[in-house]
């Protein structure tokens, strides 16, 4: 069933699911594009296909309530904080669309990822971005997200 979370600033969002797969992966192939990668519908696809039917995440999707045309998306994989010994919610994507950027879509999708991480007990929802992504940071800041100033990230590819 699908869930309606709000409908404002001219933008529904509501919890992905199987039916609005062709919308988000679309969304999610720009989002990859953004990030440098090339482009590969198919390979989005069955990423969130997987996503979605493993209930690995849970992907708020924003939709234009006029049109049905996406806007934008968010995506949120469950974790855990062993020093706070509570479930925290990863939120490792957001993406709004290049034409409803400064609309709201963005705001609106951090509204429903926030509601969402408070309703499952969570203690923090957490995000990173690229240091270059100075747009996300200004919005991540005024939605009152704090940078991390104790912890450093580090990576090991495989």
């Amino acid at each position: 069933m699908r869930r309606r979370v709000s409908v404002s600033a001219g933008v529904q969002i509501r919890q992905a699911s199987a039916a609005d797969l062709s919308l988000v992966a679309g969304l999610f192939d720009e989002y990859r594009q953004f990030y440098g990668q090339a482009s590969d519908y198919p390979l989005a696809e069955a990423f969130l296909r997987d996503r979605l039917a493993n209930r690995d995440s849970v992907v708020f999707l924003g939709v234009d309530p006029k049109t049905g045309g996406g806007l934008g998306f968010a995506q949120l994989y469950p974790s855990f904080s062993s020093i706070s010994a509570r479930r925290i919610w990863i939120l490792s994507d957001l993406f709004v669309a290049r034409a409803a950027r400064r609309m709201g879509v963005g705001r609106a999708l951090l509204d429903a990822a926030r509601h969402h991480a408070a309703s499952t007990g969570a203690v923090h929802l957490v995000l990173e971005t690229a240091a270059t992504n100075r747009e996300a940071q200004s919005l991540y800041e005024s939605y009152g997200f704090k940078r991390d100033d104790k912890f450093l990230v580090y990576e090991l590819d495989l």
